[in-house]
């Protein structure tokens, strides 16, 4: 993406990744959500209907916290380094705790692996594997498919507006 002039959808996923995640003022560590695999409504994340659980949420009956773990992926692979497990949390709007689980989870499906951090080898930094680079890659060529298509009915005008008011809400998130 061009940090100039971005296309108008990749500038709107661009701002959406910013805001997922993030706290409203007085909320607890939850999110809106919960993040214990449910979406808005309190019903279990199982991905489209009709549809199979999509590959981050995991096999039948597992609980990864469907929206906790799709904005760890996308933390991790927009991210230039490999993230603390603290940074990790607040960059996906969850406790250290609940970012340390998710980190666990990652591990245990080869999604994520730990490694030293060279500035200090008590600390340990969180990086995606080939495996979670993929699987984040399939999440982020997806959300451009459905915000082309949601965009289609927008003018070339609207769609930049609609960016740019993104990108400054966004930029402005709990100031």
């Amino acid at each position: 993406m061009s940090t100039e002039n971005p296309e108008p959808a990749e500038a709107i996923a661009h701002a959406l990744s910013r805001l997922r995640g993030r706290r409203s003022p007085g909320r607890g560590h939850g999110g809106p959500h919960g993040d214990h695999g449910t979406h808005e409504h309190g019903r279990a994340f199982r991905g489209a209907p009709g549809l199979g659980a999509p590959p981050w949420v995991g096999g039948a009956g597992a609980r990864l916290g469907g929206p906790a773990w799709i904005r760890m992926l996308d933390a991790l692979s927009s991210a230039s380094d490999p993230l603390s497990v603290s940074a990790l949390g607040e960059a996906i709007g969850v406790d250290q705790p609940r970012a340390s689980r998710l980190v666990q989870q990652g591990v245990q499906r080869e999604l994520v692996r730990r490694e030293a951090d060279p500035e200090d080898a008590r600390r340990t930094r969180i990086a995606l594997t080939d495996e979670g680079r993929r699987i984040a890659r399939g999440m982020r060529g997806e959300r451009r498919e459905v915000l082309a298509r949601a965009l289609e009915s927008f003018t070339d005008d609207e769609a930049r507006e609609l960016a740019r008011l993104l990108g400054k809400l966004a930029d402005n998130w709990g100031n």
